[in-house]
């Protein structure tokens, strides 16, 4: 969350959606995991404040005494920089230039502080806020709002898997989070390609390569696709400089090929968004295609 997003330019939404429970925009910048801004359809400004949730900050001191179990320490202040810059590159990721839905809760303000509206971001008909809740990127804002409930509950889930801002409860000494990766710099895992198109089942793969300088431990990794194909890696270590080759279809796991165990295609030939996560919930890499 940041104090101060950029100036409001527009009428009021009550003015430029005709006191509608929700509005069409453009989102134009993402000031940070929390905050963005968006243009109307008729070409006004303004700034949303997402309801419901708080990212840690990127732009000022972070609050540990906000996020339930994070140590008020050196390392977790740190640690919850990191994951303030993790949230903030998600959201871009998701919501940069996209079109999107806003949509009010009759139980919530319409604007909160500094004039920012107050709202539900809809985006591929998924509510971003809570997606942003259910990754961990973010806490629930202690505020009034009608789907608060299921937000909570999302938050208790993230807690326990210790998911991207609730690793930092568990801090390393540079303030780094444990990420699953037994210390492995688990950055360096890259999605190169998915082949889609593929003549057989098994033709259909994804590769990853390991572009750090040390190997990296994938027990308990997962690649997914957008619609929850996923595999999970057990027992497997990506050395430095290499790659693996993630079938589709079945066969017998070696050094470089590993099989999903699917009887029918899973990666859509017209588009598709292929992640990598670790074991405690994080987002390593992803490509979408």
């Amino acid at each position: 969350m940041t104090a101060s997003a950029g100036a409001i330019t527009a009428p009021s939404v009550e003015t430029t959606t005709s006191i509608s429970e929700s509005a069409t925009v453009t989102v134009t910048n993402v000031v940070d995991g929390d905050t963005i801004d968006i243009e109307y359809q008729n070409g006004s400004t303004d700034t949303v404040r997402l309801l419901g949730v708080d990212t840690p900050e990127t732009y000022g001191s972070v609050s540990p005494s906000e996020f339930e179990g994070v140590p008020d320490t050196q390392a977790g202040r740190e640690c919850l920089q990191t994951a303030g810059e993790s949230a903030s590159a998600y959201a871009t990721d998701q919501l940069a230039g996209q079109t999107v839905t806003l949509q009010f809760d009759s139980q919530a303000d319409r604007r909160g502080d500094y004039g920012r509206l107050l709202a539900y971001v809809q985006v591929d008909g998924s509510n971003f806020n809570y997606d942003l809740v259910e990754q961990g990127h973010a806490r629930v804002y202690d505020s009034t709002f009608s789907q608060s409930d299921s937000f909570y509950s999302a938050e208790s889930a993230a807690q326990s898997a210790e998911r991207n801002a609730w690793s930092c409860r568990s801090p390393n000494d540079d303030g780094s989070s444990d990420d699953g990766s037994s210390g492995r710099d688990a950055s360096a895992l890259t999605i190169d390609w998915v082949n889609a198109e593929a003549s057989s089942l098994n033709d259909e793969r994804v590769k990853i390569t390991n572009t750090g300088s040390s190997s990296v431990d994938l027990d308990g990794f997962t690649l997914a696709d957008e619609a929850g194909y996923s595999h999970m890696f057990a027992d497997f270590t990506l050395s430095a400089g290499d790659s693996v080759y993630v079938h589709t279809g079945s066969g017998t796991n070696d050094a470089d090929d590993r099989y999903m165990g699917y009887g029918t295609e899973i990666w859509n030939d017209d588009g598709d968004k292929a992640t990598i996560q670790t074991a405690a919930g994080t987002t390593v890499d992803q490509l979408t295609y």
